[in-house]
């Protein structure tokens, strides 16, 4: 789809002085940029004259390198021939081969003692052929006594090669004799029959009548092969490939006129040649191998097919699209498109026959080539462009046109999606076209071909009829005879532009036409100067064309007069790809160089950009990198290139590898690309899809934004979280443009509570104000504040309640769809459904027969049985179990049975079928059936429910009451059971329920003891108060403990050693003072201290220890891993020491062999299977590890998470101990035990102290990244025992949260 558009023309016409001498050949001189040519010899001067020529500036330059004399060696010429001209850039110097024989190096800096001029070798038997390899190291030349010499670049012999009769063996073309007459089945259905694969005739290789019997080389492009074209025996043309070494490889099957042309394609996959026939030439193909491999035919006029002296030749350019044909006055570009060849550009000469050394590709270049004729040097330069229509709404037909010589191929994608090399139409042309332009709206096409230009009317968004032609323009033949016509281009609606290259540089020509008289007239031009113009564009804005020029600056400027819009819009340098859009009160140019570099403006985009075009809305380009981006228009200095996250960003999408764009639809939502092979793909970027669906919404189109989603696959959410308030108070408009009931079912059936705005289609413009100031931090999907929605209600019960309100006065045509509402609500309103359904089985049976069909279509019809029962609704029952798969036998009966109940009755064994207990219980209450209530209540357990129907009851209150107190402690609930039991004044069951619900609730217990009738006392109350005792020793409740010995069992002594227990030391000595017992001190608490001075001493001992053992262990394990981590974690040999020959150093069985250490157990990095290497362990491996990891054993990999995990447990329980210790000291001071005092404080020091050093090195370590993991990709998880594993690993990498210590503070009366 895309043609050769041409960009530069630079024309050196040789002066009066060289004319008289014979341009000999040419060539490019890349460290230069220039052309290399030479003048000379002829048969009258054997001078030879090398020039440099720049063509590439205003005025064209030539400097002479030197000339001498080559008198001709070889008798049989008549003079000496150039045959092959190379230019050296790296050394500067020139290597020429000419037909006598000598091969001559001319340097343009020689060294001291080195000759300017030298015969580097010499052929006696002269030259037929010669050619440099692409990478300049072999040179092969062909002699006249038929050999083939292959030469270094130091001209040193690498092979001498005959070309023998012999050669013809090395490729045998087996022939079977298929397609001659002897071997032809005639019978019937004989041409059916026929080997497809077999030609019907068999060629001889008989020789073209216009062969010029020359000998030609072509390498192939990495330089292994080349292909020699000889003419065997004056009797067959026969192309021989040689490797580089000199051997031969293939030979080529016998073709019928076959003549001397040969140009093998660099991409090494086709050596082309040329085939004269009788009344047509073709290019022929053939593979290395030699067999042929495709052809088509050359569009010659008679006149140019019989021309005696038309010998053709044919070259490919470097990247191996291009094929030149050049002919005596000609070339012809062809280009290929999925198996079709595209005549694209034709270049004439009128100064003289081509040289036949022309055309002459540029090596770097692809696409610039140099031409050369007896009067003048050219070097032309085009780029492949693709010729569209408008890509702006409304006008977006997707209209393209294909240059094939003089017929156009025009498709409008929007209408009918055609591979080429078909279309939708084709016109035709006078001459072979040169450029194609489009009008604003595709109305109108311009066609710039080598006689004039052809103005042709079309309705692109019909394809009823063809285009038609209404106005042509023939260029004068004789007054532009130099001209060289470039690029077309519309300017308003009934004016074309036309670039031209004169003599005196670039000019641009305005020509007017009118649909009346159908006839095109050329007008002067009110702009300013057009000498500097390389390139002529157009753009739309606001449904016109506006032309425009690109500078040799790179600058923008419109051919509008007066208009200078685009003055801020500039480049760098002269892009070849260039288009306009407008923006705001501005315009954005973007433009992108040869070598992929995207510009916005003067601001570079990218650097790997292939291919790119501009919709009113985006930006879309694709990258070397395979994919398709897109990238909201807006300033161009808040443009933002999406990152390489096809997956997750909606403006990045993975296209196939070398895939190119075409043309954008956005009214179609569509995108077209050509793959490589020329076949078209038409795809719509979800970028594009959500962008118009967003559109279509905020223009209220819900009909086409629905159809979008439907077809598109879309998330019809997107239709209410777009713009939620809009919708709500639009929806009697969605309905009526959607209409079809199906559709709105699959619209209310789609909904869902997730807001598909902020998750899977997040917003990516970056959002502006009114200020024209950009918030980047809306960027990623924050929602405007005008669409706010409240969040408290439910998001699909909302929209279905909106519907529904909407639809009910449509119930005769849109019954379905409240049906549908009701259904989908969330949890769904089957209750609301049924009673729809139930008021039309008294308006409308029939129409009740639908609904109730699409409702048990919707939901489970178990369901709606039960719903149908449950509004107590008999009949409509019976129509719901009508639909179902239910056996009558089993629902009648039981209908029956409930049509003879009571109302109340029927109501609630209805209720008690369907399990709703609590409506049961509420009929036999409504009944006032208190027995069968009470026994009802105790079945199905609903104590709490009755209580509140019982409430203002006092007596059925009170029994419900003991009921539900005998079920809670039946159910281990004592203490709500004795709570129970004392509401209704039952003490003895009280205090056994209290009792029995733990040592908490002594206080209740004794209550209710003391309560009862009579009051407990004596050995009972005793035997009581002993046992809570007892209890609260044992959850070590000594203060409690304490007041039960003192207030219930009358002994001081006992519970003064009670606190003592629990270091209340200075309670124990109040209470020996309250109760004047002195003796106790020494008996009771000094012997108490005494105690806890000695279990404090020890727990301090321990710590301390524990410590002392822990911490350093902490740090050698972490300096092991640091050092070592494969010898820590795998436990094997790590270091740098020798490995015995019998140790593997294969990866563990438990590594994948394709990650790294830290991969192995962090996961991070590449992602793996459960099939490359990793174990495939079981839950009981898991289980096992888990244990391992629980205990961690000494040497384990488990072993410093279980020691920080020891440490700061021990530091909480010294922090927890340290208020019991302060007591204990207290008491200590307080009993004058000062040196004990003193030592247990010392103790608690040095522990607290040991704990808060040890903190910031046990606990304090930051969190550290993983070496080898990068990349935010899927991260890897492990399973079975190594997931336990990677869990302690990324546990003990994670910055832990460290325990407290509060600073130690001494007791200031013991002193230091």
């Amino acid at each position: 789809m895309r043609n050769l558009r041409n960009l530069r023309f630079d024309q050196w016409k040789l002066p009066a002085k060289l004319q008289e001498r014979p341009l000999t050949s040419t060539t490019w001189d890349l460290a230069n940029d220039s052309v290399i040519c030479t003048f000379g010899p002829s048969e009258n001067d054997a001078l030879i004259e090398l020039f440099r020529v720049k063509t590439n500036t205003k005025s064209p330059s030539r400097t002479l390198i030197t000339s001498w004399d080559a008198p001709c060696p070889n008798p049989d010429l008549p003079y000496d021939k150039v045959l092959d001209l190379h230019y050296f850039g790296d050394s500067l110097s020139a290597c020429l081969v000419f037909a006598g024989g000598d091969i001559i190096i001319v340097k343009e800096d020689p060294l001291p003692g080195e000759d300017r001029i030298e015969i580097v070798g010499s052929v006696d038997a002269g030259i037929t052929a010669a050619k440099w390899s692409p990478d300049e190291e072999v040179l092969v030349i062909t002699t006249k006594e038929d050999t083939t010499v292959f030469m270094s670049r130091s001209f040193e012999g690498i092979a001498d090669v005959i070309m023998a009769a012999e050669d013809l063996k090395a490729s045998n073309h087996v022939s079977v004799g298929w397609g001659k007459k002897e071997t032809q089945f005639k019978g019937k259905g004989a041409k059916a029959l026929r080997d497809p694969t077999m030609p019907e005739k068999i060629d001889e290789g008989v020789l073209s009548s216009n062969d010029d019997s020359r000998t030609s080389i072509s390498w192939r492009g990495d330089g292994a092969f080349l292909a020699i074209s000889t003419i065997e025996v004056a009797a067959r043309r026969l192309i021989r490939v040689y490797s580089r070494e000199g051997v031969l490889d293939s030979v080529s099957e016998p073709v019928d006129g076959l003549e001397g042309a040969l140009s093998w394609r660099p991409a090494g996959n086709l050596i082309a040649g040329i085939q004269r026939l009788n009344d047509h030439v073709n290019v022929v193909f053939f593979e290395r191998n030699g067999l042929r491999h495709g052809q088509f035919s050359l569009r010659l006029t008679p006149e140019q097919l019989h021309l005696p002296e038309q010998h053709i030749r044919v070259s490919w350019n470097s990247d191996s699209t291009v094929l030149a044909v050049a002919m005596v006055h000609c070339i012809q570009l062809w280009t290929m498109g999925n198996y079709h060849w595209y005549l694209k550009q034709e270049i004439w000469t009128d100064d003289g026959p081509l040289l036949l050394s022309s055309p002459v590709w540029h090596p770097e270049m692809p696409l610039r080539l140099l031409t050369a004729s007896s009067g003048q040097i050219n070097t032309v330069e085009y780029v492949f462009t693709t010729a569209r229509g408008s890509t702006a709404p409304p006008h977006d037909h997707g209209a393209v046109a294909v240059i094939d010589g003089q017929s156009i191929k025009l498709t409008a994608f929007r209408t009918a999606n055609i591979p080429p090399p078909m279309a939708l139409h084709e016109v035709t042309v006078f001459s072979n076209a040169i450029d194609i332009a489009f009008n604003a709206d595709a109305s109108s096409i311009a066609v710039l071909h080598q006689k004039g230009i052809s103005i042709f009317e079309w309705q692109p968004g019909s394809n009823s009829s063809p285009p038609s032609l209404t106005g042509r323009f023939t260029f004068d033949k004789d007054g532009q005879s130099s001209f060289v016509h470039q690029q077309i281009a519309f300017s308003g609606k009934d004016e074309v532009l036309v670039l031209e290259r004169t003599d005196s540089g670039p000019a641009v020509k305005c020509y007017s036409f009118s649909d009346e008289i159908g006839r095109i007239e050329e007008k002067s031009l009110s702009t300013r100067t057009t000498s500097s113009i390389s390139a002529l564009l157009s753009f739309v804005e606001d449904s016109s064309i506006h032309p425009f020029a690109q500078g040799v600056t790179g600058d923008l400027h419109s051919l509008s007069f007066g208009d200078h819009s685009l003055s801020t819009c500039s480049f760098p340098h002269p892009l070849p790809w260039v288009e306009a859009v407008p923006f705001k009160d501005g315009h954005l140019a973007f433009g992108m160089s040869i070598n992929g570099k995207l510009y916005a403006n003067s601001r570079l985009l990218i650097k790997n950009c292939t291919s790119f075009l501009v919709t009113p809305a985006h930006l879309i380009f694709t990258t070397t990198t395979h994919l398709l981006k897109f990238v909201h228009i807006t300033d161009y200095n808040e443009l933002e290139i999406p990152p390489d996250d096809p997956e997750i960003d909606e403006r990045c999408r993975s296209i196939e590898r070398g895939a190119r764009l075409v043309t954008a639809m956005p009214t179609s939502l569509s995108l077209i690309l050509q793959m490589p092979r020329g076949n078209l793909e038409t795809i719509f970027p979800r970028a594009m899809v959500i962008a118009g669906i967003r559109k279509l919404i905020e223009e209220k189109n819900y009909k086409k934004a629905f159809t979008h989603c439907r077809t598109q696959r879309v998330d019809m959410n997107i239709l209410y979280d777009h713009a939620p308030e809009q919708f709500l108070s639009d929806v009697a408009l969605f309905i009526d443009q959607v209409k079809k009931i199906t559709y709105i079912d699959l619209f209310l059936s789609s909904l869902r509570e997730e807001d598909v705005t902020q998750t899977i289609y997040k917003e990516t413009r970056v959002a502006g104000n009114q200020n024209g100031t950009y918030n980047v931090e809306t960027l990623y999907g924050v929602r405007p504040e005008e669409v706010s929605l409240v969040t408290t209600a439910s998001k699909v019960n909302r929209i279905c309640d909106v519907v529904l309100d909407v639809l009910k006065t449509r119930t005769a045509t849109n019954l379905q769809n409240i049906i549908t509402a009701n259904v989908c609500k969330s949890p769904p309103a089957l209750d609301d459904g049924l009673l729809v359904v139930a008021g039309l089985m008294v308006k409308d049976e029939a129409m009740a027969d639908k609904a109730v069909e699409h409702i048990c279509f919707l939901a489970d019809v178990n369901k709606l049985y039960d719903n149908a029962l449950g509004l107590y609704n008999l009949d409509l029952a019976l129509l719901v179990a009508q639909q179902s798969q239910k056996d009558p036998r089993e629902y009648l009966p039981f209908m029956q049975n409930l049509q003879q109940m009571t109302e109340l009755r029927r109501r609630f064994t209805i209720d008690d079928h369907l399990g709703r207990h609590t409506k049961a219980l509420g009929h036999l209450h409504a009944m006032d059936s208190f027995s069968e209530l009470q026994k009802y209540t105790q079945k199905h357990s609903l104590y709490q429910s009755a209580l509140s129907l019982y409430r203002y009851n006092p007596t059925q209150l009170a029994t419900i009451t003991f009921f539900y107190a005998q079920y809670l402690e039946s159910k281990s609930s004592f203490k709500e059971a004795g709570l129970a039991y004392e509401s209704l004044h039952n003490y003895n069951k009280a205090t056994s329920c209290y009792l029995a619900s733990g040592s908490l609730q002594w206080r209740e217990t004794l209550f209710c003891a003391l309560s009862q009738t009579p009051p407990l006392s004596g050995a009972s109350l005793t035997n009581l108060a002993t046992s809570i005792f007892d209890a609260l020793i044992e959850s070590k409740d000594y203060f409690s403990a304490s007041t039960i010995q003192l207030d219930y069992l009358s002994s001081v002594p006992t519970a003064a050693k009670t606190l003592c227990k629990g270091y209340f030391f200075a309670d124990a000595l109040h209470l020996i003072a309250l109760k004047n017992k002195p003796e106790l001190l020494e008996s009771v608490i000094d012997i108490g201290l005494a105690d806890a001075l000695a279990s404090s001493t020890e727990l301090l001992a321990e710590c301390k220890a524990q410590l002392q053992a822990q911490v350093p262990r902490i740090k050698e394990l972490r300096a092991k891993a640091f050092a070592d981590p494969l010898a820590f974690y795998e436990g094997e040999r790590g270091g740098d020491g020798d490995i015995p020959d019998d140790i593997s150093v294969a990866a563990s069985s438990r590594l994948s062999t394709n990650r790294s250490l830290f991969t192995r157990y962090t996961g991070k990095g590449s992602i793996g299977t459960a099939g490359t290497g990793v174990s495939r362990a079981t839950s009981k491996n898991r289980r096992r590890e888990e244990r391992k990891r629980a205990r961690g054993k000494k040497g384990s990999v488990y072993e410093e998470e279980y020691l920080v995990a020891s440490v700061g447990r021990l530091v909480e329980r010294v922090e927890s101990v340290r208020a019991e210790i302060e007591r204990l000291v207290f008491g200590l001071v307080r009993r004058g035990m000062w040196e004990r005092a003193r030592a247990i404080e010392r103790g608690l020091k040095e522990v607290v102290e040991m704990c808060r050093l040890c903190i910031p090195e046990v606990f304090s370590t930051a969190e550290e990244p993983i070496a080898g993991a990068e990349g935010d990709g899927e991260e890897y998880r492990a399973v079975g025992g190594d997931a336990v594993l990677q869990e302690s690993i990324e546990a003990a990498r994670k910055r832990k949260e460290p325990p407290t210590m509060a600073a130690f503070e001494k007791l200031s009366l013991l002193g230091t």
